[in-house]
């Protein structure tokens, strides 16, 4: 039993352990899971972090780092300026427009993220993820613009909006409120984050906000395809169908696992009116 106003603990999604699934996404979106950092995660996250950082100290040519990005790749850059670097990349792609995306799909955005800088391969801090955590957990959610990406190098300009976030700059949703995003990380004793050189790209260069609103898509039609199929079984019902039409073997002679799988559904809806179906029909139509 649960007292009243005490929430039910969510249950965990462990981030790093292995790939998320769509339910996973949309779970950590609308707050029905919390995430946690796999430990192997975090070991890999700096691991990377540290031969990145080893081999900035040698003098590597590194993108990003060393260089300036895109057409600009040409540009050396000195490494005294190499953090500065990460902050203006951020910076300069605050361009988006269009409508806010809202709190679930911001969510679902930074889950989308957090996925894949799990796997250690971007030379970004564990301590990073972390607070994007923090973000998830506290529903202190970047507002980002919807438009401004066509995904070919990655969504850099709605990810910039949460890079920005965890350095304190731009907006949030918090609280139900539009907030600063230092007041916000004020407000919950954290204190903005200096990202190092490459950061701010690791963050960035990613098609995570097209995968997460393709999770919440494909999550909705799903839900769409379910309650339309407990329409027709109750259609059948109502207009004394024949349920034979749904029969397993019938579907199991097409090469179509959807086709099969809505045919399973409308049979479970059916079960316990078989009986009373006595269609005087031999086709619906």
């Amino acid at each position: 039993m649960r007292l009243e106003g005490v929430p039910a603990e969510q249950p965990e999604c462990v981030i790093g352990d292995q790939p998320l699934r769509i339910d996973d996404v949309v779970g950590l979106a609308n707050g029905r899971l919390r995430a946690v950092l796999a430990g192997s995660a975090r070991g890999r996250m700096k691991r990377s972090a540290d031969i990145l950082s080893r081999l900035h100290e040698r003098g590597g040519d590194i993108y990003g780092v060393t260089t300036s990005v895109g057409g600009s790749v040409g540009t050396r850059v000195p490494p005294a300026q190499a953090s500065d670097l990460s902050l203006n990349v951020m910076r300069m792609h605050g361009i988006g427009t269009g409508r806010i995306l809202d709190d679930v799909e911001s969510a679902a955005v930074i889950a989308a993220r957090l996925s894949s800088l799990a796997q250690g391969l971007s030379g970004i801090r564990p301590e990073v993820a972390d607070r994007m955590i923090e973000l998830l957990e506290e529903r202190a959610l970047p507002r980002i613009p919807s438009e401004g990406s066509v995904g070919a190098s990655g969504d850099l300009t709605p990810l910039s909006y949460v890079a920005a976030v965890l350095v304190g700059e731009r907006e949030v949703n918090f609280g139900g409120r539009e907030v600063d995003a230092a007041a916000a990380l004020r407000e919950l004793g954290l204190v903005p984050l200096k990202l190092l050189p490459k950061e701010s790209l690791a963050l960035m260069n990613g098609t995570s906000m097209t995968t997460a609103l393709a999770c919440l898509a494909w999550s909705r039609a799903r839900r769409l395809a379910r309650i339309a199929s407990t329409l027709t079984a109750m259609t059948s019902i109502a207009i004394d169908g024949n349920a034979i039409h749904f029969d397993r073997r019938l579907h199991a002679a097409k090469p179509h696992p959807g086709q099969g799988r809505v045919a399973e559904w409308i049979r479970a809806d059916l079960d316990g009116f078989q009986s009373r179906l006595k269609p005087s029909r031999l086709q619906d139509r």
